[in-house]
């Protein structure tokens, strides 16, 4: 990686990344700890690597949004996971200091395309960068999405996909968000909730606010059926809590969100299908699913999961969890880690 003029501050605490993918380790037990910018597909995008030891294996983490960069929290949220496995963020195009560093217009399209040609190119980065085969594969909410278009296109890169809140078919998803939302709101006796609702009417909409509004009532009601995450995960590191880096993530959560959902409904997530992609694997499928996830149905997840073949998989549901992380889900995803994972890369 080549550190840029923004992250010289932290030279000091972070080894100097080059602009070729060279090899970072030059042993199994170094560490190794490094963010800055890499060319991938035509534009510098932010990539931060921190493990214990060279040796072991890695994650790429793919966040979801499109446009939730997880790399100023991933320092808390994943905090002891270094010991054991080497821990990749990636900011999307369009997200978080890849945003920053080159900033679109809004009549400048993303597609899940060449996002998941973004993200292939990432993989291929980081197993030359640190000497890996293969890296395991974690995508969420929208990660699930650009998680399965990876996994599929390039298989024979990745150990493992796991997908947590894993997305399946936009229109589904949607409508049956619509549907449960409603249904509680009904049950609660909440007229208030229940008249906004109604007049948004069901699925699909051609208002790029409609989407936002339920996301903000599925919110109101997975909160009272899940357990809140640590206050502490959220807080961005210093390094990203400047107030021209906060200014910049907010400019880039606007512009995925409509990337995401379109002026008239017709953004990326409208095009979403993943049983279209067909339902073979050619490697270990696990999702990770909130019981209470109201916007990523864990019955939806369930039924596409049931559809797949591929050389092991694993359906996990997650009791006082909804869409958004919490330690449960935390857990979870390390247990999946332990006992599912782990087992495959010692053959």
């Amino acid at each position: 990686m080549r550190i840029t003029g923004l992250a010289l501050l932290l030279l000091t605490c972070f080894n100097t990344a080059q602009a070729a993918p060279v090899p970072a380790c030059a042993s199994p037990t170094q560490a190794v700890r490094e963010q800055g910018y890499v060319p991938i597909n035509g534009i510098e995008q932010w990539i931060t690597v921190t493990g214990a030891a060279c040796g072991n294996p890695v994650i790429l983490f793919i966040h979801g949004g499109p446009g939730n960069a997880l790399s100023p929290y991933a320092d808390a949220i994943y905090a002891g996971w270094e010991r054991h496995y080497t821990l990749v963020q990636w900011d999307q195009r369009g997200a978080g200091m890849t945003y920053a560093k080159q900033q679109p217009t809004e009549d400048v399209p993303l597609t899940v395309e060449q996002m998941r040609d973004d993200g292939i190119a990432v993989a291929r980065y980081i197993e030359q960068h640190l000497g890996q085969q293969k890296v395991i594969l974690m995508g969420s909410s929208w990660g699930s999405i650009l998680g399965v278009h990876m996994a599929k296109a390039r298989p024979d890169l990745f150990h493992a996909y796991i997908g947590t809140a894993q997305v399946v078919n936009a229109r589904a998803n949607e409508s049956g968000m619509y549907r449960e939302v409603l249904a509680l709101a009904q049950a609660a006796g909440d007229t208030t909730t229940v008249d906004k609702l109604t007049a948004l009417g069901a699925p699909p909409w051609t208002d790029p606010r409609n989407f936002g509004i339920l996301r903000r009532f599925d919110r109101k009601y997975e909160g009272l059926a899940t357990d809140a995450p640590p206050k502490h995960w959220w807080q961005p590191a210093p390094f990203y809590a400047t107030p021209q880096a906060l200014a910049d993530a907010e400019a880039a959560d606007d512009y995925s969100y409509i990337q995401f959902i379109g002026l008239r409904g017709d953004g990326m997530f409208a095009k979403v299908d993943l049983p279209a992609l067909g339902t073979r694997f050619d490697l270990p499928v696990f999702f990770i699913m909130g019981e209470a996830d109201l916007l990523t149905s864990p019955i939806i997840a369930r039924t596409y999961f049931d559809s797949i073949t591929a050389p092991a998989k694993d359906f996990n549901v997650v009791k006082r969890a909804g869409h958004d992380p919490n330690q449960a889900v935390h857990d979870a995803q390390w247990t999946v880690l332990r006992d599912k994972v782990a087992p495959l890369l010692k053959r």
